[in-house]
């Protein structure tokens, strides 16, 4: 019995042409250009090399998946797609919108989205927001454009939540960023419908290193959602962006998300929150594609009675591994987490839960929940768990639960007998195993999230 993931719609690469490839290789110069073609300030500037510094300095992680067949020297660190950034669909060049119709993009758009920025290759090329919305002072933009328009807000969180010298990737990620998302909620506003953006990578051998800015006021509330996809090609790729979250007190965010990279790719993101008291952050996210996959959303709990919640679901097929998992830090008094951690892997896939947990002392009455749970198909494919849980205060509650199985013949042979094929028994058994993370997912929302987390059972039993 196989699973397989539908990516037919985006596995297929554009027949656009890049307006100017940058030369495989990342080298100061380069760096410097970047910043001279987005005309940024010296400020923005002084950071891009600072991180290339320093990332010159370090090395890759020794730890976690195989990353030895990720030539770096061979990717184009910058790709300007020939396309101009439109707040309309019609002045989006055809094949690009053509990509984004058949993603469901512009169909989300029009039913359920507050606004939408969509990225090809480095730039943004097309970004919109609702009327209603921008009039409650909410600021949707690209981060690029956020840099010219709104500099001090900018200036002042940028690289603020995660740090430039954090690892290696996000070093590199500092020093090339290239379009993005940034949003900023002011005090007490609600934004009822979600805003999404969605990361489309379409030249073979590049690097996508966008970068997320989100900014939740005081008693704000947003969901976001990102998707992302990109075309099968021989030669690997690199998908490293960056995501920072400030969430106010008393405020909400909710980030949902969707990964579906060609197995191609090598997904190396940085995700992080930094949650004031009594706010919450909320992450949900889904991995189906990349060949590798190294990705921790991180929640620093720094305010009394904050809260994380991290739902997350990886599914890994023959040539993929699937290093996912969260970090959560409570800084504070009272600060609760819920991690509930679930993967599938088939076909020799590997699946690991990677976690790390840490309880400040001084942080009382802080409650933390970690739940891992792994369903395997077959006896090629493996799973792992490894958390690391740090306590330093004793007034705390602490529960960490990890479970692995099978899909069994009896259970199959039970729904078979009640008239469903083998097929549609897996098919049930693995949405039932799915629902706790699929059912928050906004699919009520995001046409395409809907389709990326389509499951479609093929092949027979034994």
């Amino acid at each position: 019995m196989t699973i397989e993931i539908s990516r037919e719609r985006h596995e297929l690469p554009s027949a656009i042409k890049a307006r100017y490839i940058e030369q495989p290789g990342l080298t100061e110069e380069i760096v410097r250009r970047i910043s001279v073609t987005k005309n940024e300030p010296e400020w923005m500037l002084a950071i891009r090399l600072k991180a290339y510094r320093a990332w010159a300095k370090n090395k890759p992680p020794s730890w976690g998946p195989d990353l030895s067949g990720l030539n770096l020297n061979a990717i184009s660190y910058f790709v300007k797609p020939d396309a101009d950034q439109s707040t309309s669909w019609d002045d989006v060049p055809e094949e690009i919108k053509d990509t984004f119709e058949k993603l469901g993009i512009p169909e989300a758009e029009r039913h359920a989205l507050g606004g939408v920025g969509a990225q090809f290759d480095s730039e943004v090329v097309y970004h919109n927001l609702k009327e209603a919305i921008a009039k409650q002072g909410v600021i949707f933009e690209d981060l690029d454009v956020a840099v010219q328009k709104y500099p001090d807000l900018v200036k002042n969180h940028f690289s603020k939540c995660i740090g430039i010298n954090d690892h290696y990737f996000i070093s590199l990620h500092y020093a090339v960023w290239s379009g993005g998302t940034f949003i900023y909620v002011p005090k007490g506003v609600k934004v009822e419908i979600p805003l999404q953006a969605y990361f489309r990578m379409n030249t073979k051998s590049m690097g996508q290193f966008e970068h997320t800015l989100i900014i939740v006021e005081e008693g704000a509330d947003l969901h976001y959602i990102e998707g992302c996809s990109a075309p099968r090609y021989e030669a690997s790729s690199l998908h490293a962006g960056g995501v920072e979250i400030f969430v106010g007190r008393n405020a909400r965010c909710r980030y949902s998300s969707v990964e579906n990279w060609s197995k191609n790719t090598y997904n190396l993101n940085t995700k992080r929150a930094h949650v004031a008291q009594d706010g919450i952050i909320e992450w949900v996210g889904g991995n189906l594609g990349s060949g590798v996959t190294m990705l921790y959303p991180c929640s620093v709990l720094k305010g009394r009675g904050a809260r994380a919640v991290h739902l997350s679901i990886a599914f890994a097929g023959k040539g993929q591994d699937q290093d996912t998992g969260a970090k959560v830090y409570h800084l504070a008094p009272h600060t609760t987490s819920t991690i509930t951690a679930k993967s599938i892997s088939q076909g020799g896939g590997r699946t690991n839960y990677r976690g790390h947990l840490f309880i400040k002392k001084g942080a009382r009455g802080a409650k933390a929940s970690v739940e891992c749970d792994a369903l395997m198909f077959d006896a090629e494919s493996s799973t792992d768990t490894e958390p690391a849980i740090e306590v330093k205060e004793h007034d705390v509650e602490v529960a960490h639960e990890a479970r692995v199985g099978r899909i069994s013949d009896e259970n199959i042979f039970y729904l078979m007998s009640r008239g469903l094929t083998a097929e549609q028994a897996v098919e049930m058994i693995v949405n039932g195993f799915m629902e706790p993370i699929t059912k928050e997912l906004p699919l009520e929302y995001a046409v395409e999230l809907n389709k990326l987390i389509t499951l479609e059972i093929e092949g027979s039993l034994g």
